[in-house]
């Protein structure tokens, strides 16, 4: 606080300032209180609002157990690195065991032309790439049926080599990629399907005039036409095919998506003996999602625990201590993990392996190999968890007077708690407008108080400023006697 001047002495050898000062000292003891308990009140908020991020934390644990997906989970594995397999949608996946045999795996066309050195250069024309599908591959005669998508026309410029006419096809898009590959004959190029499946086959129809080495050569068709690349040999494109649980199924990919619903499946190799799909619920994601669960519910109730604390012996209270909002926040999550809920195979969270520990703060405990027993019978567990809804009441509320005890299982309800805790209008908002609106008006009351001392500084000023003039005065009047009677004296 600012003074409001200082007072000197006339004479009197008064200390003044050192009075004034001693006076307002005791004065500012009251903006001092105020000061401390804005102070606490400060404290208060930031606590607050830790307890409300973990509060949140905890929301979002039992959210977590609360919803569909986390109890869809699945794992699945399979005995034979021939056949691979991963989930690709839990809600779909069945559990139980497949047995898988591949005896094809889809591919794509490939062909080869006769060895050439890298010089070589074609006379000008036109290749004509089209896909399709050949029938009849395993007799002498295939034929072949054009696909949906147009035939494509690479042109060729005379003079062009294997690697140029390559560079050409693979331009194309005409679903046909084109490579050089160099042996101890020279260089050939080598067509084949861009995809897999007998629908990726190709025929290739050329005509070239001019000079230079015939298009006709990389020309591929039926056995017994006039096509260059036929003699070279050809592995026609095939689809996968495969054996599930004694259905035979065929695919023009190695991935099967749609075969299994919520699996896929990858072939990479012909199989001698079957392999085992087994598909299971993701006990590990489960026990993870309740283990985080009891942690968020530990680290929130030992935290208020210790604010809440009062030692006896040291006399020290903690910050929150008597807060009725904190206690009951504590009280109504102690309730709800307590209380039985639902009709079905379990109906307590002891049930589960979970269970209030013996310390005073009464933490949860989880029972790693019961939670294991219970998870067998995973339906059940989700029955508690997300279960049907329930008729009646708990008594149990938000801490800000709503009801939290509808129906549902354990983690609907419990999230319904922990929602209103942290709403808009819940004890958490209700308390920190109540708390703000206290630090706004100890603000004021601390403004008050200054503008009281200072008033009464500059008075007690006056008053002694008055008051001293007053003894210089009466000290100068005394001189003045004195010094009259001293010359009285003399004087006779």
């Amino acid at each position: 606080m600012a003074t409001t001047g200082s007072v000197t002495s006339s004479g009197t050898n008064f200390d003044i300032d050192g009075l004034i000062s001693k006076l307002i000292s005791i004065d500012q003891r009251s903006v001092t209180k105020l000061q401390t308990q804005a102070s606490a009140m400060q404290s208060q908020v930031s606590t607050l609002g830790t307890l409300k991020a973990m509060t949140s934390t905890l929301s979002d644990a039992v959210s977590a157990l609360s919803k569909p997906d986390v109890w869809a989970s699945k794992t699945v594995s399979s005995t034979s690195s021939a056949v691979g397999v991963k989930v690709s949608d839990s809600s779909q996946a069945m559990a139980g065991t497949l047995q898988v045999s591949v005896s094809q795996l889809a591919r794509g066309q490939s062909v080869s032309s006769s060895a050439r050195a890298a010089t070589d250069g074609f006379q000008a024309g036109t290749l004509t790439l089209q896909v399709g599908t050949w029938s009849g591959t395993s007799g002498s005669s295939p034929s072949f049926a054009a696909g949906s998508s147009a035939a494509v026309d690479v042109a060729i410029e005379q003079g062009d080599t294997l690697a140029t006419v390559a560079s050409k096809i693979n331009a194309a898009g005409a679903g046909v990629t084109a490579s050089v590959i160099t042996d101890l004959s020279g260089q050939r190029l080598v067509m084949r399907s861009a995809d897999t499946g007998e629908a990726a086959g190709f025929k290739v129809s050329a005509s070239g005039s001019g000079s230079g080495t015939a298009l006709s050569n990389l020309a591929f068709d039926a056995p017994g036409t006039n096509a260059g690349m036929v003699a070279n040999g050809v592995s026609w494109a095939a689809n996968a095919m495969a054996n599930i649980d004694g259905i035979a199924v065929t695919s023009a990919s190695n991935t099967l998506t749609d075969t299994v619903p919520g699996l896929t499946l990858t072939l990479s190799q012909v199989t001698t003996s079957p392999a085992a799909i087994s598909t299971g619920t993701d006990t590990a994601a489960l026990t993870t999602a309740v283990q985080g669960f009891v942690n968020a519910y530990n680290n929130l109730n030992t935290q208020i625990a210790s604010l809440s604390s009062y030692n006896a012996s040291t006399g020290k209270a903690g910050l929150m201590q008597g807060d009725s909002m904190v206690t009951g926040l504590q009280t109504m999550m102690r309730r709800l993990a307590g209380a039985p809920n639902g009709s079905g195979a379990i109906t307590t969270l002891s049930q589960l392996g979970i269970a209030f520990s013996k310390t005073a703060d009464g933490s949860l405990t989880l029972d790693s190999a019961k939670l294991a027993q219970a998870l067998a019978k995973p339906d059940d567990v989700k029955a508690f968890f997300m279960g049907p809804a329930t008729t009646g009441t708990t008594g149990t509320t938000d801490g800000s007077g709503t009801d939290s005890s509808s129906a549902g299982g354990f983690a609907t309800r419990f999230f319904a708690f922990t929602t209103g805790v942290l709403g808009t209008d819940g004890s958490f908002d209700t308390r920190n407008k109540s708390l703000q609106e206290q630090i706004s008006d100890n603000s004021d009351e601390q403004t008050r108080e200054n503008d009281r001392i200072s008033q009464t500084e500059a008075r007690l000023r006056l008053q002694y400023s008055a008051l001293d003039a007053k003894l210089s005065t009466l000290n100068a009047l005394n001189d003045y006697v004195k010094q009259q009677i001293t010359t009285w004296n003399k004087s006779n």
